[in-house]
């Protein structure tokens, strides 16, 4: 909703010297969200003024039409001279008044004006379009062509309200009273403490028996159905200045008075209007629901079909109006036209107005339906006042009769199913309760009448709720409004005390481990959506009858083209390693973790649990029964330099090595012992992928994959070359390291270092060759590390030497050289028998 402050004045009398920011602070904290606070006319200098047309010479020889023009400016010039422009517009005649800005003033834009050489001839001037001076559409898209009641000469600044300071508020759903100046204003009145001038109090006649016939089917849809008519309008009647300026700042477009008027009124009161050209309408006016399939062209000249729940104006020939959102083509107001002949102007003289309050649920159903969002059917969704259609209808009337000369009929119809105020019973008290804060029976009685309540009772208050505030409903919603007006920033901050004994389960700790492990490492976490297509798993390479291609589909998938949940997380990580490194970041290391998605043998159904009570235990149990396992995963993915070149040497590209490395890392965050051995699954280069295993409950178990992504991947999902990645099961790595860390025992006494070479075929892993040096090697080894791989011709075809360095360290002992030794010496003889090695230099 767009609030011109000019305008907002008009009901309130604000401060002279508060601004529009100084407004919207106050709104933002009455709860309202103020999003900008546009000002209108900056840097705007004049002289601007009220011009009118002498003469119009065409040029020729250019390649479009443009006119050297005279224009009458009075003394606004300093001469009284008529002013010579040159203009290429040609919606403007000889005798027009037109806007004129003279040399010497600056348009929006910072758009300095002088005299100047043009097409042959020196323009001093222009001649102003709306667009020119940021008036906005007026739909001509031309010259600004003035009444001629305005005099030449007239400041044009003024005269066409072009400063102005306009609030850009986004209205929430509860809040739909405020898409209109009369809620705006009423928000603004109580925020400085000021009294309103309600622009609904108006002197609106009793319904009588002689207005326009109108017959409601649908009272549930259509609760109250206001018409009246006038007649004699002038079709040659155009909106004054002060009417589209405003429409213009509220972001609607001027179309002709009528339709102007309405307009004007919706924004106004909120009331949204409709008005149908009389000589069009077939009979009685009616509200109905719509027949299944019917066909109805509303106003944009499409041709819709209905549904059943649609709810329509129509009368004896059929619809004319989809009640509440759009009229329809056939009884809209006809345009002016004038005979060429004559002289004579047709058009719209008669008028029906309509005002009416439609079941918000309908209106919304049908404009989602049909695609077809309005003015109206925005404010109808949210909330109308139905006291309002009266005094709307009536304020249309006077403006009718004012602006286009016409004549008011004494009929008035009024139609209203009946209905009774609401009421809300509250204790006194319970928006101290809901605060936290103690306010007191007067102020809550006080805000509340401030909103437009009726408040009764001393300790147990029964409110009656205004018409305009559908959202109000419960004593909460009481409360949060005494809490608004009281201010948000008056509640007292005070901090929740933890009960003794609780904290972080050991799962989320562990969670919180593994983010800062892989930040520290230089990793940047990326979080994305949880849905994926099933393309995706061809992309991946993954096998027909892979476990990840069992799905959980959901029902009212956000995207068609997503309509699963996640079973892995990497579509998500690559995905935005894809959009990254295509704007220009090309060293990239993300990770994640979170939830991925099993899809049971059997689907559970899901209970349907109460909301007139606390669900069992029992019926949450069922219910979590049905859902889909859901284990916490994590992954990495790599492109680009892992470390950057610069004067301290030439950097390293990421490579597979650099995802294992992150599964160790995790591993020791979990105190699981991480087995990392050669592997081949889906997405990862055959020769370059690691398995990675972990035991649990003395059985091994695979909890993932790391290594490069194989080429055909890389390819199909658009990555960098040499893409790694590694995803893993974080829940069963948790499994495997048990509950707590143990921290390890630091001995006093000095390390014994032991380095072997050891040959073996190129086939067998360097896992296997290392779990046997371990197991051979005893208690005494401390740790063990391989530091180099080498092939070539001393080791022999089809052979690899792998260089390892053991540290051994006793408890309670310095090791002698002989300990250590023959440790070594065990731990060689074990992986010779096991794998075939051989000391290298043997």
């Amino acid at each position: 909703m767009r609030v011109p402050l000019s305008w907002l004045r008009e009901y309130v009398d604000l401060p002279a010297g508060e601004t529009g920011r100084d407004v919207a602070a106050k709104l933002v904290d009455a709860g309202l969200e103020v999003e900008t606070v546009e000002q209108l006319g900056g840097g705007l200098k004049g002289p601007l003024v009220v011009g009118q047309v002498l003469t119009i010479e065409e040029l020729e020889g250019f390649r479009k039409p443009i006119r050297f023009c005279t224009v009458d400016v009075g003394s606004a010039n300093g001469t009284g001279e008529p002013q010579e422009i040159v203009c290429g517009a040609r919606n403007f005649a000889v005798g027009d008044k037109v806007v004129v800005v003279l040399p010497g003033a600056v348009l929006p834009g910072d758009f300095a004006i002088a005299s100047r050489k043009t097409y042959g001839r020196t323009s001093h001037g222009m001649i102003c379009s709306g667009d020119e001076l940021g008036m906005g559409d007026d739909g001509t898209h031309g010259i600004i062509v003035l009444p001629h009641e305005h005099e030449v000469g007239t400041d044009a600044i003024e005269l066409l309200q072009l400063v102005d300071e306009v609030l850009d508020i986004d209205i929430t759903p509860d809040r739909g009273y405020c898409m209109s100046m009369r809620g705006v204003a009423r928000e603004a009145a109580t925020a400085y403490g000021l009294p309103l001038r309600d622009p609904a109090l108006l002197d609106v006649p009793q319904p009588n028996s002689y207005g326009y016939p109108v017959k409601v089917d649908d009272p549930a849809g259509c609760d109250r159905f206001t018409a009246r008519t006038v007649t004699g309008l002038d079709p040659d009647a155009r909106s004054p200045i002060w009417l589209t300026r405003r429409l213009q700042k509220a972001g609607m477009r001027p179309i002709s008075l009528a339709v102007d008027i309405t307009n004007y009124v919706m924004l106004e009161l909120g009331q949204p209007l409709h008005a149908y050209d009389r000589s069009s309408i077939d009979g009685t006016i009616g509200v109905r629901r719509a027949e299944q399939g019917e066909k109805f062209t509303t106003l944009d000249g499409v041709k819709r079909t209905l549904d059943a729940e649609d709810l329509v104006i129509t009368d004896n020939s059929g619809p004319i109006g989809l009640a509440g959102v759009m009229g329809g083509a056939n009884t809209e107001i006809a345009d002016s036209v004038t005979d060429p002949e004559t002289g004579q102007v047709t058009g719209t003289t008669d008028v029906v107005i309509e005002a009416a309050h439609f079941d918000s649920v309908s209106i919304s159903r049908t404009a989602r339906r049909l695609k077809l969002s309005s003015e109206a059917s925005k404010r109808f969704e949210r909330g109308v006042d139905p006291q309002a259609a009266a005094a709307a209808a009536q304020r249309t009337v006077d403006l009718l009769v004012l602006l286009a000369g016409g004549t008011a009929e004494a009929g008035v119809t009024q139609i209203i199913a009946p209905g009774a105020p609401r009421t809300i019973a509250m204790s006194a008290d319970h928006p101290d309760r809901v605060a936290g804060m103690e306010y007191g029976r007067e102020t809550v009685v006080r805000r509340l009448q401030e909103i437009g309540c009726d408040v009764y009772g001393q300790d147990e208050l029964v409110v009656t709720v205004p018409s305009w505030r559908p959202d109000l409903a419960e004593p909460n919603d009481l409360a949060e409004e005494v809490i608004r007006l009281e201010g948000y920033g008056n509640l007292p901050s005070t901090l929740p005390q933890v009960p003794s004994g609780r904290g972080l389960t050991a799962r989320q700790q562990l969670h919180r481990r593994v983010g800062r492990a892989l930040a520290g490492s230089g990793y940047v976490e990326a979080l994305s959506y949880p849905f994926i297509g099933e393309g995706v798993f061809d992309q991946l390479q993954l096998p027909a009858h892979d476990v990840a291609r069992q799905v959980v589909k959901l029902v009212n998938p956000i995207s068609d083209e997503e309509p699963a949940l996640r079973t892995t997380l990497l579509p998500g990580l690559l995905g935005a390693l894809r959009r990254n490194d295509s704007r220009g970041s090309h060293d990239l290391a993300l990770f994640e973790t979170g939830s991925v998605f099993r899809a049971a043998a059997r689907p559970g159904v899901a209970v349907r649990l109460p909301v007139d009570r606390r669900p069992t235990d029992e019926e949450i149990a069922t219910l979590n029964a049905a859902l889909p396992a859901q284990p916490r995963y994590a992954a990495v993915v790599l492109a680009g330099a892992r470390e950057q070149a610069g004067w301290w040497g030439k950097g390293r590209p990421a490579d597979w090595a650099d995802a294992v490395q992150a599964a160790r890392a995790l591993a020791v965050e979990a105190g699981a012992e991480l087995v990392v051995r050669q592997g081949q699954y889906g997405p990862w280069h055959p020769g370059r992928c690691a398995e990675l295993v972990v035991t649990v409950d003395g059985v091994e178990q695979v909890i993932g994959h790391a290594g490069e992504l194989h080429p055909r991947v890389v390819k199909a999902m658009g990555l960098p070359a040499r893409t790694s990645a590694m995803e893993l099961d974080l829940d069963r790595l948790a499994a495997a390291g048990g509950e707590a860390l143990q921290a390890p025992r630091i001995s006093s006494f000095p390390v014994a270092t032991q380095d072997v070479a050891l040959i073996v075929d190129t086939s067998v892993p360097a896992s296997a060759v290392e779990a046997a040096l371990r197991k051979g090697a005893g208690e005494l080894l401390e740790s063990l590390r391989l530091f180099d791989v080498f092939t070539g011709e001393q080791v022999g075809e089809g052979k690899k030497s792998l260089a390892y360095a053991l540290r051994f360290r006793a408890a309670d002992r310095t090791l002698t050289a002989e300990e250590s030794t023959a440790a070594r010496d065990a731990a060689v003889a074990l992986a010779g028998e096991r794998t075939g090695a051989v000391l290298r230099g043997a």
